[in-house]
Parts: structure tokens; C-alpha cells; sequence
């Protein structure tokens, strides 16, 4: 009998309606001739708790720490034992078994561990389902692989496994002792995802609050030359009398982006500029013609879709990953949705003509959308190389009951499919104009743009849209310039201009703005974040080094891990942005900067990539962790906690002022600040994040004394696919 585990009851009736002949269902599995279909209900098993290896650890104390297993366990979940139950009867009557986990690291794990725990030593195969629709899941059955061949998967996954137990468990442990010193009474979360996370939202709050906007002063003209007039902006960095004054020993009026700082200089040069009306007064100095093509988006990962839904419809990450599942697990209208790809592989492009078809119908925009489609165009998202154990977040072709769909489903539904669709339109083509003139012998600078072919960009109608699903690099540059001289707009097209022809200004002006402070962190900014931690390293070195590196968290465990942090007090949705605690803020500035910052972290999965791509042993690794373990404990402080409790605030935004069009002065947000010793911040029920401050007990205390009984929160969870 060939015994095909699953990793979820879903799947399972899906590999069954696929087999041929028959299928009946059991208790616990279904029978399907000589194949049998059982399944696993998220993880049967769990790390054992420190107690099981030892019942003295059932008090927590610092003199226990580190607690590093020699043979580590595992123990059945107490919801789990009828199913375990159940594979444990079926094994002993299997020849073959086929592993039917997700094809991701945690789903190698889920099955795996069921298989080395009950001591299975038989033949095993691996099933990859990423599209649980019959005909998707008959051609993987005829596909199936050597499990043998995802051994290092498994080993990266377990390593992962182990490494967050023993990390999470031990800090958190001595910090929330650290902390009853400190006189805060409760537990203090540790773990390697969530607190470089929660780091990253404390910076960003600490340096909005900490910023002082200056005032910086852009000098337009409104150029004239014969074919028409447009707007031009001095460069001051390259004025050639802001120079000789510099060379004269005046300090230049600029930052570090070129902005002027200082009123006069432009107020002195406008007043020239204003009798220098007649045409040929000032001549363009130079223009640069090129034409440019951007490329359509690429389909969606699982994360890039979080990041475009939370900008449009404002939906939380766990939002996006629970909708996705139910449109590929309930509706199988989407391909298996926790992918980190945002590729497809070639042999699929065949097919896309009437599988998108097929995706389309029912929705008119949809159907229009395909019907302008060229399914001959063969875009850069069908690569091979960039696809691994899955692909891109794509329709399978079923044609969808929008009546049975929520609205976040149809919303969700029609971005997946829209972004597939755009595969087979054109680049979107456009010209691009430079410019620059010169009046009294200053320069001033111009662009402009035309379209040649909208392409792609006909799929998103609203300007907004458009700028959703841009490229990384163009938003990217975006958010770097958003504080420049000029807006950051599309330019409109400029008139026709040659070199060397005549100008004169039909205008002028300066504006008066402000430097703006960076925005808060919000779910699509902090996803961005994670997909992107190498932006967020100090060390050049180590950033070089995790470029290719997927991030913090997983795909998975993103969003799971932004509420895991409002449940525990650290963060608070405050609107559309996320903000810290008072608790939150504190455990930051206590904890050792190693523990709070993402490169330790990221520098993780790439030696766990390392142990699955590369076949590298998992001891070093773990081995490692333990050292730098023992150090991160032997800094656990007291008085560095009481000191942050008693000092730190949480953020509240104050109301915005100022905005309006371009030349009205533009004011940066302030932010209030609890005073010290003022109430803790909330959680998200409104219950107190922390309890009183008290600063009597000193780091010197005896580590011995540090001790207490457990508190009632476990610090091990068994959550399907969680990073501590």
C-alpha cells in the first residue's frame, strides 16, 4: 500500500479526487484503492518544553541559563494525538510513503518530523503541489521526486527549528527576570524576527521624533523660447557665483542634497532675474532626448502583493495571507500563495492563453483586459533560473463564482490576475527630456516626459495604481527624493527645444518648504522592510554580503509576526501606522543592540540557505549560536531596564499641519512625547503594556536570587510556521 501524507485535510481530499478509481472516506485517511491519503493538521509535534529534559526547569532562573539540550525531543500537541494515531496504524501498513507537504521550508519539516519520529524507514517520495485544481494536481502525481533530494531542506528547516527555541526560550527567559528586578511584572518576549522588527519601528518613531524640519528656499523660473514656456529650477550646487563666493571663504548655503538654506542668495538672483524678459536675455545651454521603456510588473509574491494591498485597500498583511489561503485552498483559484517568487516557469507560458481566459471571465475589465492581450509576448517573469521549489502567485484557470468571493477576495483575486495579464502587453515607452538653460550665467535645470505607448500601463487606469505596482528601484528612488528641491511628479512634456536657441523668463519665484521627517512604519512600508533588511544594515561589509538574502521572516511568517507584536504590547496600530509602546520602546534600548538590529538575523538565513542550497552540516551553525548565546545572557541588565522604563515614551502623532499645493510653506510633523514616568502605552485590547517602574534592584544583584516560578505564558508556541 503506497500512503501519501498531506500536510493539511484540504490538500489531502485534493491528491484523492486526482487518483484514479474511487475514493471513500475514513477515520483519519481516505482509501483510495492501494493508495491510502492521510494528513497532518498544521505541526502534530512541538519542541519540548525545557521541563520535559528537566523538571527543575519548570521555575525560571537565571541560573538555569542557557538551557541547550543534549538530545533534543519532540511531543505530540494535545489536539494532535488521534491523528498521530492514525498515521502511526497507517505506516505499519505502507510499503511506500509520498511526502505531501507544502513546498516550502516548514512544509519539508511538517511531514518530515512525523516520519523520523515514528522511525519510518522505507522508501519516501516528495509530492510538489503549487495549484490544487485536479489537473495540476494529476501531473504532479505523475511527477513525484526522491525525498532524499530535500534532505537539506529538511536539515535547514529543523536547524531553523532548534536554533529559535533555544534563542527565543533562553532570552526570553532572562529578560522577563531581568525585568522583575527592573520592576516590570510580565513577560518579556525575545525572539530573532520580532524584536529586530520591533527595532526597526522603534528607530523610525525615536528619529520622527527627534527631527527638527529646516527651512530650504527652490527658485523657479518660467522659461520662455519660441515654441512655448515651462517651468525650470535653479541648481544651485553648480552656480558659479554661489562658488565664488565659497572660493572667497563664504560657507556655502546647502545641505547634502543641494537644498538652499538660506533666502537671499535666491531673493538677490530673482530680482535679476525678473528684468531678463526679452528673448535671448538667456539661451538653453543643452538637451538630452533619450527614449526610455519600463518593463510590466512582475506577478506577485506573497509578500509584494501585501505591500500593494495594504497601499490600495489598506488590508493588514494577516489580512492578504488569509484571503490568499482561502482563494487557493477554498475557491482554488490561485496557485499555493506563500511563495517569495515573483517568477514563472517557461513551461507554463504555452498554456497561459486559455487558462487566462478562462481566469477572466465574469469580470468585464478582466475580460477586456485579456482580450487586448498578446499572448505570444514572452516577458522577463518566465525564468527558469529565478523559480525554485514554487513560482509566482498566479490564476489556475478555474473561472470564479464572484458571487461566492468576499470583497477582499475579488479584490485580491483580480490584482494576482491582472499582474499575469500585464506579461503579455508591451513595455510602456516614453521620451525623456533634459534640459538646461542658463540666465546670468546661473543654471537652471528642466524635464519633461511624453508617452510613445501606454503598454502595460492600460491595465491600471488610476494614476495611483500605477504607482502601486512600480518596480522596487522606482519606489526605491521615490522615497529618496521626496524631500528635493522639486516635486516628485511626472514632469509633463516640455515643448520642442534645440540647443543654443534663445530664452528669456516669463516669471519667477521662490518657494518656501520644509524638510520633512521619514513617515511612520505602516504594514506595506514594514513588509517592504523585511523583503529589504539589507537597507536597514550599518555595516557595509555585512550588507555587501546578504543582498541576495530573502529577508527577515519568511514569507509565512511576515505578517503573523506584525500582530504577534500588537498582541504582546509592543506595537499599536494608530490609524494606518504602527507605532511603539512604552514597553516596546524600553525592551529596545535594554536589550543588547546585537539582539535588537536585523543583521544577526538575516546573517541566519543565509547560513540556513547555505544548509540547504549548499549541503553545509547544521552543527557549526547551531554550534555558533550557543557562544554568541552564552554572551548575549551574560549582558542581560537590570539597570539598563529600570533606566528605560523610567526615561522612554511611546509615539502619538500629532494632528498634521500645513500641506496644499507647491509654493505654500509645508510643515513637518511633529510628534508628542510621554513624559517620564508618564502611563505605559497600550495594547491593542487597551490593556497596559507594562507595570510600574521601580529602579531599587541593581544589576549587581546575584543572578541566584533572579528566579521565580514560571509565568503562565509559554515562552514555545506551536503555531503552523512561526520565527520567534
Amino acid at each position: 500500500m503506497r500512503l501519501i501524507i498531506a500536510e493539511k485535510p484540504s490538500l489531502a481530499r485534493a491528491i484523492a479526487e486526482a487518483l484514479p478509481g474511487r475514493s471513500s472516506k475514513r477515520d483519519g485517511y481516505i482509501d483510495a484503492g492501494d493508495t491510502r491519503v492521510t494528513w497532518c493538521i498544521g505541526h502534530l509535534l512541538e519542541q519540548a518544553p525545557p521541563d520535559d529534559y528537566d523538571e527543575r526547569f519548570k521555575r525560571w532562573s537565571l541560573d538555569h541559563l542557557p538551557i541547550i539540550p543534549e538530545q533534543w525531543k519532540l511531543k505530540p500537541r494535545s489536539q494532535a494525538r488521534g491523528q498521530l494515531k492514525t498515521i502511526r496504524e497507517q505506516l505499519k501498513l505502507a510499503d511506500e510513503v509520498v511526502h505531501a507537504g507544502d513546498p516550502d521550508r516548514e512544509g519539508q519539516l511538517l511531514v518530515q518530523e512525523v516520519l523520523e519520529h515514528m522511525r519510518w524507514r522505507g522508501p519516501v517520495k516528495r509530492l510538489l503541489i503549487s495549484d490544487m485544481n485536479r489537473p495540476a494536481v494529476s501531473r504532479a502525481l505523475n511527477k513525484l521526486d526522491d525525498n532524499q533530494r530535500w534532505q537539506p531542506l529538511y536539515e535547514a528547516a529543523l536547524a531553523r527549528q532548534r536554533a529559535d527555541w533555544l534563542y527565543g526560550m533562553n532570552l526570553t527567559r532572562a529578560w522577563t527576570l531581568t525585568g522583575r528586578q527592573a520592576g516590570h511584572d510580565g513577560v518579556l518576549s525575545v525572539g530573532r524576527v520580532q524584536t529586530p522588527l520591533l527595532g526597526l519601528v522603534v528607530r523610525r518613531d525615536e528619529e520622527i521624533e527627534a527631527f527638527e524640519p529646516r527651512a530650504f528656499f527652490p527658485l523657479w523660473i518660467e522659461a520662455g523660447v519660441a515654441a512655448g514656456s515651462f517651468k525650470a529650477w535653479w541648481h544651485a550646487p553648480s552656480s558659479p557665483w554661489l562658488q565664488r563666493l565659497a572660493d572667497k571663504g563664504t560657507p556655502l548655503p546647502l545641505d547634502d542634497k543641494g537644498r538652499l538654506l538660506d533666502s537671499r542668495p535666491a531673493e538677490r538672483l530673482a530680482r535679476h532675474l525678473a528684468t531678463l524678459t526679452t528673448l535671448g536675455d538667456g539661451h538653453v545651454e543643452s538637451v538630452e532626448a533619450s527614449d526610455k521603456s519600463q518593463p510590466a510588473p512582475l506577478p506577485y509574491s506573497l509578500s509584494a502583493l501585501q505591500v500593494d494591498a495594504a497601499r490600495r485597500f489598506r488590508l493588514p498583511a494577516q489580512k492578504v495571507l488569509d484571503t490568499c489561503q482561502a482563494l487557493y485552498e477554498r475557491h482554488q483559484l490561485i496557485t499555493y500563495p506563500r511563495s517569495d517568487c515573483r517568477y514563472l516557469p517557461r513551461e507554463h507560458h504555452a498554456g497561459m492563453a486559455n487558462l487566462m481566459i478562462s481566469a477572466c471571465v465574469g469580470d468585464r475589465e478582466l475580460e477586456r483586459f485579456s482580450g487586448g492581450a498578446d499572448f505570444s509576448l514572452r516577458s522577463r517573469a518566465f525564468n527558469d533560473s529565478k523559480v525554485s521549489a514554487h513560482h509566482a502567485l498566479a490564476p489556475t484557470g478555474r473561472e470564479p463564482d464572484y458571487a461566492r468571493l468576499s470583497r477582499d477576495e475579488t479584490n485580491l483575486y483580480r490584482m494576482i490576475t491582472r499582474n499575469v495579464l500585464a506579461q503579455f502587453y508591451p513595455a510602456y515607452r516614453y521620451r525623456e527630456v533634459k534640459v538646461e538653460l542658463r540666465f546670468a550665467k546661473e543654471p537652471f535645470r528642466a524635464s519633461g516626459r511624453s508617452v510613445i505607448d501606454e503598454g502595460w500601463k492600460v491595465l491600471f487606469q488610476r494614476a495611483a495604481e500605477a504607482g502601486d505596482i512600480a518596480d522596487k528601484q522606482d519606489s526605491d528612488k521615490k522615497a529618496s527624493d521626496k524631500n528635493a528641491a522639486t516635486d516628485d511628479k511626472t514632469p509633463p512634456p516640455l515643448p520642442a527645444l534645440t540647443e543654443g536657441e534663445p530664452a528669456c523668463v516669463l516669471d519667477c519665484g521662490i518657494e518656501e518648504k520644509e524638510t520633512r521627517p521619514p513617515e511612520p512604519f505602516n504594514d506595506a512600508s514594514l513588509i517592504q522592510a523585511m523583503m529589504n533588511i539589507a537597507r536597514y544594515v550599518e555595516d557595509e561589509a555585512v550588507r555587501r554580503t546578504l543582498r541576495d538574502v530573502d529577508g527577515l521572516g519568511t514569507e509565512a511568517t511576515r505578517a503573523g509576526m506584525l500582530e504577534t507584536l500588537i498582541n504582546r504590547g509592543y506595537l499599536v496600530r494608530e490609524g494606518q501606522a504602527m507605532r511603539s509602546t512604552r514597553i516596546g520602546r524600553a525592551l529596545i534600548h535594554a536589550l543588547p543592540p546585537a539582539v535588537s538590529r536585523p543583521e544577526r538575523t538575516a546573517q541566519w538565513e543565509q547560513r540556513l540557505s547555505m544548509i540547504h542550497e549548499q549541503g553545509d552540516p547544521a552543527a557549526p551553525f547551531l554550534s555558533e549560536l550557543i557562544v554568541d548565546l552564552r554572551a548575549l545572557l551574560a549582558d542581560s541588565s537590570a539597570s539598563r531596564l529600570s533606566t528605560a522604563l523610567a526615561s522612554v515614551g511611546g509615539a502619538t502623532p500629532a494632528p498634521r499641519k500645513g500641506g496644499g499645493k507647491s509654493g505654500s510653506r509645508r510643515k513637518a510633523t511633529s510628534y508628542k512625547k510621554r513624559a517620564s514616568g508618564s502611563s505605559s502605552g497600550k495594547t491593542a485590547s487597551g490593556k497596559a503594556a507594562s507595570g510600574s517602574t521601580a529602579g531599587s534592584n541593581k544589576d549587581g544583584a546575584s543572578r541566584k536570587s533572579a528566579s521565580s516560578r514560571s509565568p503562565r505564558k509559554r515562552e514555545t508556541g506551536s503555531r503552523r510556521k512561526t520565527d520567534s
